[in-house]
């Protein structure tokens, strides 16, 4: 179990201090309150002898509800430099539980932070949360599991069943890798500032087979392809690929279908041919 947790000023006396104003360009909307901070740490399940990935922290309410649960070391990835001396002073009080990276996510391998068993736990700032979390799902094999916020739109097309509006690339990838459900939806007012939008947390828990990177690759071209161009025939979507004709045939898919009637096992078919072409 963590140690008792030390006296720290509050999240907003911290804000102030630092100067720690909320900025558009990076994507930042703070989690103050500590019962949902705790709340959403709760949803990554039992962290025990877990080694944690937190990205954006901000002034650092999730980082201390993940700190008061007994995960074993916490790693805190972020890019404003404000931000990373606030949280200097909650590192200090936490020695040896909290490291904290002055880094931007987008570029580092998040499974060479730490060691297994890894989960990485987020309030993503919304303009690069799509592009982190395909990135994850390209490593999923090195992480135990994810719990991540995202704007509920988002959140939603991640989670989406096949045939439905929002069911896209984002929706297949994240499908393919891992179980994916929406645990958590929230108000714009449960953020400082608030949103214009309610925000949601995915929970991710990858699938046993690791695809590889080059059949990963596949999918993502694959997917690129279909839904690239999606009110098209898929005979029509998929001529980037090669032969689409054939490629549809081989994988028994109807060329007159769209891309987003296609299920994830679909999907997987066409990314395997892809790949075999590519290594052929």
């Amino acid at each position: 179990m963590p140690p008792d947790a030390p006296d720290l000023p509050s999240l907003r006396e911290t804000i102030a201090r630092h100067g720690l104003d909320a900025r558009k360009a990076l994507g930042q909307h703070f989690l103050l309150d500590p019962a949902v901070c705790a709340r959403i740490a709760g949803l990554a399940g039992d962290l025990s002898g877990r080694h944690v990935i937190e990205v954006g922290p901000g002034p650092g309410g999730l980082t201390r509800a993940l700190l008061a649960s007994p995960a074993a070391q916490v790693v805190a990835v972020e890019l404003d430099r404000r931000a990373v001396a606030a949280l200097a002073e909650l590192e200090a009080a936490y020695p040896g539980r909290l490291r904290v990276i002055e880094a931007d996510a987008l570029r580092i391998d998040a499974a060479a932070l730490l060691p297994a068993p890894r989960r990485i736990i987020a309030n993503l700032p919304y303009n690069v949360a799509s592009p982190l979390l395909v990135g994850w799902l390209r490593g999923a094999a090195a992480i135990e599991g994810m719990t991540l916020m995202f704007q509920q739109e988002v959140a939603e097309r991640i989670c989406a069943a096949p045939d439905t509006p929002a069911y896209g690339r984002l929706a297949v990838l994240a499908q393919w890798r891992c179980r994916c459900e929406l645990l958590l939806r929230l108000p714009p007012g449960a953020f400082s500032p608030p949103p214009k939008v309610w925000s949601a947390v995915v929970g991710f828990t990858p699938h046993a087979e690791d695809p590889g990177g080059a059949l990963f690759a596949a999918m993502e071209r694959t997917t690129a392809a279909a839904f690239g161009q999606r009110r098209k025939m898929l005979r029509g979507a998929l001529k980037s690929l090669g032969d689409a004709a054939a490629l549809l045939e081989a994988a028994g898919i109807d060329g007159a279908r769209r891309a987003e009637t296609l299920t994830v096992a679909e999907f997987d078919r066409l990314a395997r041919l892809v790949a075999a072409r590519g290594a052929g």
